[in-house]
């Protein structure tokens, strides 16, 4: 149960008390009141006097009601008996009889009547409940079966424990955006993913943050104590959706994991995703909590700046990745695109997965600029293909000092297990890899860098990957370093992602003039 305080429980009639979250107290109350008569329906909640807008206004049933395409009335019943059926049995069986949500209808077991276990009146229910309570628990596997109980004593804890718990995962669910997968707060049971179809574009899937930048565009980059005269503009963005977005406009099959707030950013950020072709089902969306925000300061010549405003309520958890449904993508893919800006045992439980598989994605990974403990993560660098990133990303997690050459942090790297390390610079790219040592010649270009040049690389190698089934060769990452000259703009990051025909554009006239 979810506690708004560390205060210590307390006793009360043998049951130990806790300070509750008031909105799962009015939840529960609403579902209590809701038993009355003949029980949970869409046409009761349409006319009832209780005040049903908390549970209406639910993120899960708001959720539940647009993937179906349906009113919140509507989804509110079918929405409770999945959760149901995830409760043990004992509090799914009062929540079933006293909200009559008929989930032994259709097959009874053996010496059950549903007439009677759903009779039209709550105090019929309950005599039914309890005269059949042993029954019951044996039908539905429970060990060990608990004794009989009478009326009396089931309306008072075994009642307020179950709707305490079924209102407790209706305001604490966290609700993939898909229709296939619904996650609900600390259940152990997660939805299975149906199976992911063949395509033969490439299915690319992609792990990181989607947030809303504020791009502040200047004339330069100000100093301690400076002003600067610039614009400003926001839109949707983040490492992971932008690589996101760069994949899908090159024709690639892409689906992002990540998670956003139950708030307008995030919506936008859903539509956005979808508008680019992005598949949302696995974008997790975190109720009562913002989108996060991330800051970035560009000057004129396109180096850039930012400031990330976190929120450790937007993330993954460990025990979300281990869903089938996540499992079950990350599995089927023929690439992965993963940044590491998840927190250490996020990426461990990504990275340990990967490493289990008996066929692994190509995985192409970028470190973050400040990661946490770099070297715990060093036992799994042999399940990356591809390590994508600045010269100071990747010092750091080589653990190489600010004056190391890049070759070093490279060597140290591929000693431990990256197959190949692509050092960005200024739109430059320099490679170690057991195909092709190099650093290319820079294309012409009219600014000094963009920011979502590291995006295009990564997403345009993958491409080419995917495309050829084969490892990387110098034409592969000549291409990837003509996608980062297609983003020179300065503005909306992700809509600066360049297409095919572009790519292809920029490539000849640098081959042509090298």
């Amino acid at each position: 149960m979810r506690t708004t305080t560390g205060v210590a429980p307390l006793e009360e009639g043998g049951i130990a008390m806790v300070p509750q979250d008031s909105g799962m107290v009015a939840v529960r109350n609403i579902l209590t009141r809701l038993c009355k008569r003949s029980g949970l329906s869409p046409d009761r909640l349409r006319s009832t006097e209780i005040d049903v807008l908390p549970l209406l206004d639910l993120l899960a049933v708001r959720q539940y009601a647009r993937r179906a395409g349906i009113d919140r009335e509507e989804a509110v019943l079918p929405l409770v008996r999945d959760l149901a059926l995830r409760l043990d049995p004992t509090h799914r069986l009062v929540v079933d009889a006293e909200l009559s949500l008929g989930l032994l209808r259709e097959n009874p077991p053996a010496e059950v009547d549903p007439a009677r276990l759903y009779a039209p009146d709550l105090g019929e229910r309950r005599e039914y409940l309890a005269e059949r309570w042993a029954r019951l628990h044996e039908a539905l596997g429970a060990q060990p079966v608990p004794g009989a109980l009478t009326v009396r004593s089931l309306r008072g804890a075994p009642e307020r424990r179950a709707f305490t718990e079924l209102a407790t995962q209706l305001t604490t669910a966290s609700v993939f955006d898909g229709a296939h997968v619904v996650d609900f707060g600390n259940s152990s049971e997660t939805a299975v993913a149906e199976p992911v179809p063949v395509d033969d574009r490439g299915v690319v899937t992609v792990i990181g943050d989607a947030v809303i930048d504020h791009m502040y565009v200047v004339d330069g980059i100000p100093g301690s104590g400076a002003t600067a005269r610039g614009s400003y503009r926001e839109h949707p963005g983040g490492k992971g959706l932008t690589r996101a977005v760069a994949a899908a406009r090159l024709g690639l099959r892409v689906r992002l994991i990540s998670a956003v707030g139950d708030d307008d950013a995030g919506d936008r950020i859903l539509e956005y995703l979808r508008s680019e072709r992005v598949e949302t089902e696995l974008v997790k969306v975190v109720p009562y909590a913002p989108t996060p925000v991330t800051a970035v300061i560009v000057a004129r010549t396109g180096a850039a700046s930012t400031i990330g405003c976190k929120d450790e309520r937007i993330r993954l958890s460990a025990q979300e990745l281990r869903s089938e449904a996540i499992r079950a993508a990350i599995a089927s893919s023929d690439a992965l695109l993963l940044t590491f800006e998840q927190p250490t045992g996020v990426i461990e439980q990504i990275m340990g997965q990967l490493r289990a598989l008996p066929r692994r994605p190509l995985v192409v990974l970028h470190p973050a600029p400040r990661l946490d403990r770099p070297q715990y993560l060093y036992q799994h660098l042999g399940a990356v293909d591809y390590l994508v990133g600045g010269d100071r990303d990747l010092r750091a997690l080589a653990m190489a000092g600010e004056g190391a050459e890049g070759h070093q942090a490279a060597t140290r790297l591929r000693a431990l297990g990256a197959g190949a390390v692509c050092a960005i610079q200024d739109f430059r790219c320099e490679v170690w890899s057991d195909q092709v040592s190099a650093r290319f010649q820079p294309f012409p270009t009219a600014l000094q860098d963009s920011v979502g040049a590291h995006a295009a690389f990564s997403a345009a190698l993958v491409y080419r990957l995917v495309s050829t089934r084969r490892p990387a060769e110098r034409n592969d990452y000549v291409w990837a370093t003509a996608a980062m000259v297609a983003t020179q703009s300065i503005g909306d990051v992700p809509a600066a992602m360049p297409l095919v025909s572009e790519v292809e554009r920029i490539y000849k006239l640098a081959t042509e003039e090298h």
